[in-house]
């Protein structure tokens, strides 16, 4: 008796080229059995989704890809798209010193504050994370500058800082001055003052994230350390550290492309100019003046930088990933 290794057996006289292949039949997805899913049309879902992504298309992803087709044309602010130039705003731009200053200050910005709001919040949430009598009170005032409007506190700052504020007048009263800080004309100090007004006012925003990460961390640790003899320098360095280590690398990178992105800051301490002669200028505070000028501007110029500082943005963002990675290993 003949077999065929489809049909298993043959019946006698059945020639095996007749023999029945396998079936293939087309798997279906389960189908819900009751309720009203057993009505819903497969695009349902997308509709509670679609509100968000229209959001994000019009938003940011048009945005985004309109800046970087700009950045190949002469489009003016009031004068339409423009011509099509190729890669002439990028040549421009590498050879602009105005543009590599703007690129120093931005990096060094960014070089001095991320630091300071990386470990300054960190401390201050340790300060405030035991629950002891009036805590929260301190807690809110912490938080206090963070609600409060960056152009009422800049303007603040201004009036403490000048050559007469208070900040001078006091210093020299004491003596410890003879004339008063440049603090607002001298473009080294005005971006230091600018970084302090900036690391003082995100302060109580990065708490909030230490004070989370801080409830995840285990007691038991702390304990252990303090019956190893770890005193509380040794137990947050040794257990409060690792413990946050995620959350350090998520305000570093935070941080970092906030003080990128720095602009308030600078226009209202320095002026409309950017300090004098406009050495203080950020690269979105350069940004505005090649870009939104009516008559000299020129937007696509001003893509091109906005493009420059997209990939500076991305560039800090990945060695601070790569950097936390390699402290984690």
């Amino acid at each position: 008796m003949a077999t065929d290794v489809y049909a298993g057996t043959l019946a006698p006289g059945e020639p095996a080229a007749r023999a029945t292949r396998p079936s293939r039949t087309r798997t279906r997805r389960p189908r819900p059995s009751s309720g009203a899913a057993l009505y819903r049309p497969w695009w349902t879902p997308w509709l509670w989704v679609a509100p968000a992504i229209i959001v994000i298309g019009v938003f940011g992803v048009f945005p985004f890809l309109n800046t970087i087709l700009l950045s190949f044309t002469d489009a003016r602010p009031l004068g339409g798209g423009g011509d099509w130039v190729g890669m002439d705003n990028y040549s421009r731009m590498v050879a602009d010193p105005a543009f590599w200053l703007a690129v120093r200050n931005s990096v060094l910005y960014a070089v001095v504050a991320v630091p300071l709001l990386v470990v300054l919040p960190l401390m201050l949430a340790q300060l405030v994370y035991k629950k002891v009598p009036a805590i929260g009170f301190f807690r809110t005032a912490f938080y206090a500058p963070v609600v409060a409007s960056m152009v009422a506190v800049a303007l603040v700052w201004q009036n403490l800082v000048s050559e007469s504020g208070p900040i001078n007048t006091a210093l020299q009263q004491v003596g410890i001055i003879d004339s008063p800080i440049p603090f607002l004309s001298d473009t080294t100090l005005l971006l230091l003052t600018a970084v302090a007004l900036t690391v003082w006012k995100g302060l109580g925003w990065y708490m909030i994230f230490y004070l989370s990460a801080l409830a995840s961390v285990p007691k038991d640790l702390y304990e252990a350390a303090s019956l190893d003899g770890a005193g509380t320098f040794r137990q947050f360095v040794h257990v409060t550290v690792p413990g946050v280590r995620l959350t350090m690398l998520l305000v570093g990178i935070m941080s970092g492309i906030g003080s990128l992105r720095v602009f308030t800051e600078i226009y209202i301490l320095g002026g409309a100019t950017g300090g004098v002669g406009g050495q203080a200028r950020t690269l979105p505070f350069y940004i505005r003046d090649v870009a939104l000028d009516p008559i000299s501007g020129n937007v696509g110029y001003g893509a091109a930088i906005s493009v420059a500082l997209f990939v500076l943005t991305i560039g800090l963002a990945v060695a601070s990933h790569k950097l936390g990675s390699k402290e984690e290993d």
